[in-house]
C-alpha cells in the first residue's frame, strides 16, 4: 500500500441541492474529521466501526462557529473505494456549507484533490486496473442504457479479463522463444515454427474481434454527431423539436431564425444521437447569420451523420441541389419534410435528384418520425445493437494500443515464417505485451495517468 497524503474534495455538483457530499481519503482522514465533528451520541470517529454513519455537528474549533448539521460516513481500509480510510460528510446541499467543510479539512491537514484523484488512488492501490478506472468516467457520462451496460461491464473487468487472457497466450509463445534462446547451445528440440505461427494467428484473431467492436463502443460512449442541415424554413428546427418531443428551438416562418448551432442528445433505439440544428444555408449579408452558416458548414464536415432536410411542398432550387452535392452520400439521410401539406398528392420536390430513397415526414404532425429513427438506426449499426455480453472497446486509446499489439504479432508471424532468429521474435512479442499492458495499467507512466484522470470530475 502506498503512503499517499490525505486528500479531500466536494463530490457533488456545484449549486443548490438537498444534500452535498464532502469526501476525504487517506490515513489521516478519520482523525482530521474527528477534530471538527461532534457526535450527538458522544462517540469519537476513531472508536467507530467501519461502514457506519454518525449524526452530529461540524464546528470550526478555532471560532466555535457551527458549520452544519451532518451525517458522517466512516469506511476503513482496505474495504473501501480507494483501499484507504475514507470519510464522507453528508451535509446540506448549499455551496457555502460544502465549501466551509472542505476548507476546515484543508486547514487541518488534507490536500485538495485533483480531478480523478480518488479513482487514481483506487488504481494505484491495486483495487482496480486502468481499464476499469477509465470505465468509471464512462458510467458517469453514459447517455443510454446500452452505454451504461457496457461501462458497468468494463468496471466489472470484462475487457480487462479478455486482455489478460490474450497476454497470457502471448507470454506462452514468448516463453517458448526465450527458452530456445537460453538453451540454444544445448541439445534441446527446436520449437515447431508452424505450430507457433498457428498460435499467433489465433491470438491475432482474438485481437481483431476486440478491435472490430471499437465503432460500436465509440457510438455508445460518445454518441453519433448528427447534423440537421438545409436551407432556411425547410423545418430543421421543427424536426429537432419533434425528435426531442419538446420546444428546444425557436420556430417561425421568418428565414434565418436559427443563427447558431443548437446541440441536444436523444436516444434512438439505444443509440445516443448528438443532434446539431444548424443555421439555414443561403446567401446573406447579415454578419451574424454568416457566422452561423460557417458553423453549420463546420458541423456538417465534423458530423458522423447528416440529416439533409428539404421542403417537400416546394419545387427544388439551386440551394437544394448544392446541398445534395456538398454532403457525402455515405453519411447522409435525405428527409423530405412538410408531408402534412401534400394533402394526398406527391411531393412537389423532385425526389429523383437524391442519391438514395428519402424519408418523407411531417415534423409538425410527427408523421414518418418512426421511419426516420429506424433509418438512422439501420445506417449507424445495421438496425440493431450487437450483443453486449462480450467485451466492447469504448476508448480510442484502447483501440490504438490493440492495433499496435496486432501489428507486433503480424510482424512476429512474418519473422517466424521467414526463419528469423528467436531474438527478433521475442522482441516483437514483448512489444505486443507492452501495448496490451498499457491498457490495463501493468505498464504506465505518470504522464499517462495525468492525461486519463484529468478528464474526471473532482471528487471522483
Amino acid at each position: 500500500m502506498h503512503n499517499f497524503p490525505t486528500i479531500a474534495a466536494i463530490s457533488t455538483p456545484l449549486g443548490v441541492g438537498a444534500i452535498g457530499i464532502v469526501r476525504m481519503t487517506g490515513s489521516e482522514s478519520i482523525s482530521i474529521c474527528e477534530r471538527v465533528f461532534r457526535s450527538h451520541r458522544g462517540l469519537t470517529l476513531s472508536q467507530s466501526d467501519s461502514h457506519t454513519l454518525h449524526y452530529g455537528i461540524i464546528d470550526d474549533p478555532e471560532t466555535g462557529a457551527r458549520i452544519d448539521e451532518v451525517l458522517v460516513g466512516v469506511m476503513r481500509a482496505p474495504g473501501t473505494y480507494t483501499r484507504e480510510d475514507i470519510v464522507e460528510v453528508n451535509c446540506h446541499g448549499g455551496p457555502i456549507a460544502q465549501q466551509n467543510i472542505l476548507s476546515l479539512f484543508l486547514r487541518h491537514g488534507a490536500d485538495l484533490a485533483r480531478p480523478g484523484d480518488f479513482t487514481r488512488r483506487a488504481f494505484l492501490n491495486g483495487r482496480i486496473d486502468l481499464a476499469q478506472a477509465e470505465s468509471v468516467a464512462q458510467i458517469i457520462s453514459a447517455k443510454t442504457e446500452a452505454g451504461l451496460k457496457v461501462a458497468l461491464s468494463q468496471l466489472e473487468g470484462s475487457l480487462s479479463d479478455e486482455i489478460r487472457e490474450i497476454r497470457g497466450s502471448i507470454l506462452s509463445v514468448l516463453a517458448s522463444a526465450e527458452a530456445d534462446i537460453d538453451f540454444s547451445d544445448e541439445d534441446v528440440e527446436e520449437p515447431d515454427r508452424s505450430e507457433i505461427e498457428g498460435r499467433l494467428v489465433q491470438i491475432e484473431a482474438r485481437l481483431q474481434e476486440l478491435i472490430d467492436t471499437a465503432f460500436v463502443g465509440r457510438v455508445l460512449s460518445e454518441g453519433v454527431r448528427t447534423a440537421i442541415v438545409g436551407k432556411p424554413n425547410v423545418g430543421k428546427s421543427s424536426l429537432l423539436n419533434s425528435l426531442l418531443m419538446r420546444e428546444r428551438a425557436i420556430v417561425t416562418e421568418m428565414p434565418g431564425t436559427t443563427r447558431d448551432t443548437i446541440e441536444e442528445i436523444i436516444n434512438v433505439q439505444g443509440i445516443p444521437l448528438q443532434l446539431i440544428d444548424t443555421a439555414g444555408l443561403r446567401p446573406s449579408s447579415d454578419e451574424v447569420e454568416q457566422i452561423g452558416m460557417e458553423r453549420s458548414r463546420r458541423a456538417v464536415k465534423e458530423a458522423d451523420l447528416v440529416l439533409c432536410v428539404f421542403d417537400g411542398s416546394q419545387r427544388e432550387d439551386d440551394h437544394d441541389r448544392a446541398l445534395i452535392t456538398s454532403v457525402p452520400a455515405e453519411k447522409a439521410i435525405y428527409v423530405v419534410n412538410k408531408a402534412d401539406r401534400f394533402r394526398g398528392r406527391a411531393p412537389s420536390f423532385n425526389q429523383g435528384l437524391l442519391p438514395s430513397r428519402p424519408v418523407v415526414i411531417s415534423a409538425m404532425t410527427r408523421q414518418g418520425l418512426k421511419d426516420l429513427k429506424e433509418r438512422i438506426a439501420s445506417m449507424v449499426l445495421g438496425g440493431t445493437l450487437p450483443p453486449l455480453e462480450r467485451p466492447v472497446v469504448t476508448h480510442e486509446r484502447h483501440r490504438r494500443l490493440l492495433e499496435a499489439a496486432a501489428e507486433s504479432l503480424a510482424l512476429t508471424r512474418q519473422a517466424v515464417r521467414v526463419g528469423l532468429g528467436e531474438e527478433i521474435i521475442a522482441e516483437e512479442l514483448r512489444g505486443a505485451l507492452a501495448a496490451l499492458g498499457e491498457i490495463t495499467g501493468e505498464e504506465f507512466v505518470e504522464e499517462l495517468l495525468d492525461l486519463i484522470f484529468h478528464e474526471f470530475c473532482i471528487g471522483k
